[in-house]
C-alpha cells in the first residue's frame, strides 16, 4: 500500500464535528468541486495569491495541482501538510500548515479555506484548532504564525478566539499596490495556558520523520522519563 511508503495517508485529525485526512485523488476531486464553487463573496479578495478569482473550472485546477505540488516537493526541511475538511465524509474545504527546518525552528504556518456554504458554522475554529493540536501536542511546536490580510474579519475572529497575539504587520505587493496584513503568533505557553477542544490524532508516530519532528519528540520523552518526581 502507498501509505507504507508515505505515511502521511495514515494520518488523521477528528474534532467533534470534523475528520481532517489527506485525501484520495477521488477525493481531491471532490474538493476542487467545493472550491470551484466559491470560497468567498464576489468582490473579496482574501488571499495573497489571487487563486480564487479565475474561473471555476480554474480554482478547482489550483487546488489539486498545489495538492499534488506540495507533496512531491516535500522534505523534512521544508514540507507543506495539506489536509481535506470532511463532515460525516462531505468535503468541506481544506487546511494547509507549513514549515521550514522545523527541527530547529519548531514554528509552523497555517492556512485554509472553506465553501461559502459551510461558513459561518465555526468550522474555520474547530479545523484551525485541530491543525494547533498536531502541531503542539504531537509535533511538539513551539509556535504557530499567521498572516491575515486586516479586513479579513473572518480569520482575524478565529486567531482570536484562539489566543493568537499580534506580531506586527507585513507588507506585500498585490496587483501593482501595497497590501498590508497582520503578523499573528500563537506561542506554546499561551497554547498550553487556555482550556483546548479534544482533537484525536492518530497514525503520526510513522511520520515524525517526515516533519523533521522524531528528534524533538524522543528529546521530550527523555526529558519526561528524567523528571524528578514533583
Amino acid at each position: 500500500m502507498i501509505a507504507y511508503y508515505w505515511p502521511v495517508f495514515n494520518l488523521q485529525l477528528k474534532t467533534e464535528r470534523l475528520v481532517l485526512r489527506s485525501p484520495s485523488d477521488d477525493e481531491l476531486a471532490a474538493l476542487a468541486g467545493v472550491a470551484a464553487d466559491g470560497v468567498h463573496a464576489p468582490g473579496e479578495c482574501p488571499y495573497l495569491v489571487p487563486w480564487t478569482e479565475g474561473t471555476p473550472r480554474q480554482r478547482a485546477v489550483h487546488v489539486i495541482q498545489q495538492h499534488w505540488r506540495r507533496r512531491g516537493e516535500w522534505t523534512p526541511e521544508s514540507w507543506a501538510l495539506e489536509l481535506g475538511l470532511f463532515v460525516e465524509e462531505r468535503p468541506v474545504g481544506m487546511v494547509a500548515m507549513r514549515a521550514q527546518d522545523f527541527r530547529v525552528r519548531r514554528e509552523v504556518k497555517t492556512e485554509s479555506w472553506l465553501g461559502v456554504e459551510f461558513q459561518r458554522r465555526g468550522l474555520g475554529t474547530e479545523a484551525r484548532a485541530a491543525l494547533l493540536h498536531l502541531a503542539f501536542a504531537a509535533l511538539g511546536a513551539e509556535s504557530a504564525v499567521s498572516e491575515v490580510f486586516q479586513d479579513n474579519a473572518g480569520s482575524q475572529g478565529v486567531s482570536r478566539r484562539l489566543g493568537y497575539r499580534r506580531d506586527g504587520v507585513s507588507r506585500d505587493m498585490r496587483d501593482g499596490r501595497v497590501v498590508v496584513s497582520d503578523r499573528l503568533r500563537l506561542d506554546r505557553k499561551d497554547w498550553v495556558s487556555a482550556e483546548r477542544m479534544s482533537v484525536t490524532v492518530t497514525g503520526v508516530a510513522s511520520c515524525l520523520a517526515l516533519f523533521g519532528a522524531a528528534q524533538i519528540i524522543d528529546d521530550a520523552h527523555m526529558g519526561a522519563e528524567t523528571e524528578p518526581d514533583a
